[in-house]
Formats: structure tokens, sequence, C-alpha cells
């Protein structure tokens, strides 16, 4: 059953689409039905006292949108809008060509250059081929203020996913892109944004925005704000709102409702201002969904639907993600029209520039053996004149946070705490404070292992493991970025074997040069999880069986026949030892 908004769920029939129809958010003070008949396009219009415009658009939801690039900007001459309302102004998808040095490519060249930048590049049989990728800004044949702010941040040559994925997003072609963290994915989405706005009719008050980027956390919508601005620094008249959680709705209020060009957000706080009417999705042509794997992992599958069904005819989608679990597959399939599918590298393989170290560990030694890591680390740094290294210590849960922050702080380490406890102001000053090295140690729990991007952190430190593959990747990703190498250290105890085999396995596979395959997704998750409790009870039933408590998983099967059954009493142990 499709996502019904939460002030239409106990409202009159009268006002409730059908269970067919693609649900619409309705303003309070309307009792507009949304219809959807023969696949036919209605408008619907509709004002609240504050004379808010809040044109929404109904579609099928099996809409395909390639066509619409071209001829769609026709289409509303079938619903007149009322004389009272300013008609939505025709989104412009302008006529993007590379320099002539690029257009004159063949096909070998664009392969090689693909080849070289390690990018993987798919396309539908029967869709065009997609562009070919640029290693210079100049030759992408950006807006002046753009290459002006380019320059002005000294970025000097693209990325490799910037220089495919912005030739595809500047073509106006949908997206479905696949890089490891730290690969510049932020700048490959925020560029080709501000240049499709630039070309849009000027936004008026109570004007929804004419670009939406959806992202998981605050953290990652704060960043992804602070590049919009880095890229847009020279156009005074080009405006952003950040539409997060934890943050003042009044503010946010105010500024969609002056009218915004981009709205970054995440998606629970972006709903709750499309319900109030404080935006619409009346002229939204250009929609980012950024580490959408994580966004379906914490549960946002609804509102992303919501605000996707609900857009216009005539838009283009950009989808990011770390990991291509089924799920991602199957939102890419019924909202992406004929994406070019970009993979950079081995996706979210441990990265292989950072070293990675087992140490095997009994629970209560962990904070002392931390201690005594990071005390070494500093007397090191000290002794060849160089500061501490950034060093990001992961842990399982938030009263863990801080109680490990305190006891490195009481060693006179400088340490701050990140976790989801804290408020939006406390995170912004840890990080702000971890970004400047003011502070050296960031203790956190996993809201911080997606996403944040911090350039040098050198060490990573899992003194908990997480307990998925999925999640242990993407804590070490926040070292070894950009080139750089990084060390990852991490504690485990028994446990933690399942997980710790799979991680020696992924080293090995990584050394021998084969690329690693681990389970993304809540669907492979859940059969992850289920392979290990179903390892965990073997071990139970085979240290039953011999009369052992479970340290006897590590006898090898040769010296089994050693094992006397005096050992039995130690039976009662077996089940305690393997308690999570």
């Amino acid at each position: 059953m499709s996502y019904v908004p939460p002030h239409l769920r106990n409202a009159t029939s009268t006002t409730v689409a059908t269970a067919r129809t693609p649900s619409v958010t309705l303003d309070n003070n309307t009792n507009t039905t949304t219809t959807n008949n023969n696949n036919h396009l209605n408008h619907h219009h509709h004002h609240n006292n504050n004379n808010n415009i809040s044109a929404k658009l109904a579609f099928p939801s099996n809409n395909n949108c390639s066509s619409s690039f071209h001829n769609a900007s026709r289409r509303s001459a079938a619903a007149p809008p009322s004389p009272r309302i300013l008609a939505t102004p025709d989104t412009v998808f302008p006529q993007w060509q590379p320099s002539e040095r690029v257009s004159r490519m063949t096909l070998q060249q664009i392969e090689e250059v693909r080849s070289r930048l390690n990018l993987d590049v798919a396309v539908a049989t029967d869709s065009p081929p997609a562009p070919a990728p640029i290693e210079s800004f100049t030759d992408m044949c950006l807006h002046p203020s753009i290459m002006k702010d380019i320059a002005f941040h000294e970025y000097t040559r693209p990325t490799s996913i910037q220089a495919q994925a912005m030739p595809i997003a500047l073509s106006g072609r949908d997206l479905l892109g696949c890089a490891e963290t730290g690969s510049g994915k932020t700048a490959a989405f925020t560029i080709p944004m501000i240049q499709h706005c630039l070309a849009q009719s000027p936004i008026r008050r109570n004007d929804g925005p004419l670009a939406l980027v959806l992202a998981p956390t605050r953290e990652l919508a704060q960043q992804i704000e602070k590049e919009v601005k880095a890229f847009s620094r020279s156009l005074e008249s080009l405006k952003t709102a950040i539409v997060v959680g934890g943050t003042n709705i009044e503010k946010q209020r105010s500024e969609l409702r002056a009218g915004v060009e981009i709205a970054v957000a995440t998606p629970g706080r972006f709903i709750d201002h499309l319900q109030q009417g404080n935006t619409s999705l009346s002229r939204i042509s250009f929609v980012v969904l950024d580490e959408a794997d994580r966004m379906l992992d914490m549960g946002f599958e609804p509102q992303i639907r919501e605000v996707m069904r609900n857009l216009p005819e005539k838009h283009q989608t950009l989808l990011f993600s770390a990991t291509m679990p089924v799920e991602i597959e199957a939102l890419a399939k019924e909202y992406l029209a004929n994406p070019v599918q970009v993979k950079v590298g081995k996706v979210s393989s441990p990265t292989t520039n950072v070293s990675q170290t087992l140490v095997k560990i009994s629970e209560n030694e962990k904070i002392d053996r931390l201690l005594d890591l990071l005390v070494e680390e500093a007397s090191q740094a000290e002794k060849c004149g160089h500061p501490f290294p950034l060093t990001i210590v992961f842990v399982e849960r938030k009263t863990r946070c801080d109680e490990v922050a305190e006891a490195l702080v009481a060693q006179g380490l400088s340490a701050v705490s990140l976790h989801g406890g804290r408020s939006q102001s406390e995170r912004e000053a840890a990080l702000h404070d971890f970004r400047n090295s003011s502070t050296n140690i960031l203790v956190a729990t996993d809201v911080a292992s997606r996403g944040l991007d911090v350039t040098g952190v050198s060490h990573v430190i899992n003194l908990d493991l997480p307990k998925t593959m999925e999640d242990y990747v993407h804590r070490i990703g926040r070292t070894g970025r950009a080139g750089s190498t990084g060390l990852a250290t991490s504690f485990y105890t028994d446990r933690d074997m399942f997980l710790v085999a799979n991680i020696r396995k992924a080293i090995a596979d990584a050394e021998s040069g084969n690329s690693l395959t681990f389970a993304t997704g809540k669907v492979a998750r859940r059969k992850e999880k289920e392979a290990a409790a179903a390892q965990k009870e073997a071990n139970i039933a085979l240290s039953k069986q011999l009369g052992l408590g479970a340290s006897s998983i590590n006898i090898e099967d040769k010296y089994k026949f050693m094992i006397t059954a005096a050992n039995v009493k130690r039976e009662g142990a077996a089940d305690s030892a393997w308690d999570d």
C-alpha cells in the first residue's frame, strides 16, 4: 500500500486518494482530491490562507521520464491554471555540449580514459551511449561563476567520479552512481545541480525549490550544503536551505516560504514541511538521493517514495549509493529513467590503502589497551615533532562513547564524543574541533561512520566491532581517503568470531587481487545474521558434545581425541560464553 501522510490517515473518504493513485500531500485548508484516470496528467493548484502556492502533480508510478526532457513542456495546455494563481514556469533542460576537444574523442579514446580512471559505465541496450568522461573542468563548459569558484577553491582536475558523473548530469541524463567514500561524489552532483538551477526562471516567494538533495543524516546534509555554498559563492542570488531535524523549524519555514533554489534535506523533516505547506514539489526538476542505501537502512523508504511519486513529470534524478543491494536496484528501476550506471573502482571493498590489524582481547581489557595504544602514539608523534594523528575510536553504545572519551581526557589526551544522544549544536562543535585539529581523537558511534568527511584521519580504532561487514567497511573508510594511506585497528572478542573470519577473508582476497563481496542491504544482512546465528548454534552444540565450554571451538580436529570426559562438568558454561 502506498505511503499516506500522517495528516491524511484519519481524513474523510472525500479527501483521500484511492489506493491505486499516487498519494499526494494536501494543504490542511483544502479538500482537493487527486485522481489519475486513464493515466492522464492532472494539475491541482490549491490555496491556503497565506496565499501559498502549492501546485502538485500526480502521475502514474510507472512513468518514464526520458521523453519528457524535450517535449513535456507542452503538456500543460489541457488544464489552464486559475487566473488567481501564477502558472508554474516551464522547466528548462539546457542543451549542454562539452568542449570541441571532448566531442571529437573516439570510442577507443573514451574507453582508454575510463580504464585509466578505473570507471565502469553501463547503459541499457536501447539507451543512447553515455557521455564521454572529461578530465578537465574547462572542457565541461560550465557557467563562468562556477568556474571562478572552482578556481577559488583550487580544484585543479576532476576525480574519477566527477570526470564521468558530471557530463552525465550536465547532459540531463539520470544517473545511478556507485563510488567509494572520499571519492568526491558530492561535488560531482553539486556542480551540475547549480548549473541546472541557473538555467531556470527565477524563484518567486512561496515557490518550492528547483533542486532537492535528500541525505540520511544531519551531518551529511550539512557537508553537502557547505559544498553547494562553496561552488555558488559568486552567485549572490542562489539561495540554499538546509532542512534537517534537531534544528529550528521556524527558521527553516521562513527560508522555504521566501523561496530557495536548492533544498538539502533529511527525508523526515522535508515531508514535515511539505505537509505544513511551507514548500512544494511543483518546481523541483533536479533530485539527488545521496547515500541511498543508508537512507533505506534507516527506514526512510516511505518518505523517499512519497517525494519521488509526486514530483513534476519533467525531472532528472541522480541516485548515489556506496553499495548496490536489491532494495536500491528496485528503487532505481522504479524512479530512474534509462539511467547511466557508473561504478568507480571496487565498490565498497575495504580500501586497499588502509592497513588493517585485528587484536584479540577480553572485554574488560579493551579500555586499558586503547589507552596504552594512544599514549604510545602520542609519545611517538612528540618524539618526531609531528602533531598527534587524527584518530576515530568507534564504540557500540552512546553511554560507552562518553565513558571512553572521559577516560582519554583523564590520561591527558585531547578527545571528544559524537553520538545520537548529543544535541545538534554539541555534535557540530565536536566535529568542528576535530576537523580543525583542536581535538585529535573523536570517540563515536556508527552515526559518524557514514558520510563523515574529515580529511587527514590517520587511524580508525574499532574498540567494539560492528555487527556486519558492511558497517566495518564504512568505518574503516573514514581513513585512507582521497589517495592517502590509513591504519585500522580492531579489538575483538570471542563473540566477534564470525565477522573476524569475514574480515580475514576480505583482507586475503584484497591481497590476492580479488574483489570483495559481502552482504549489503536489509535482505542480505538478515541472511548474514542467520548464518552467524547458525554457526554459533553449531559451536555450542559441538562444545556440549565434547563436554567443554565454548572455548573448544578452536581445537583442531586432529587433537580432539585428547579431550576426556573429565570436562563434562563445565558444560553449563557453554551458553553463557556465547551470549551477546
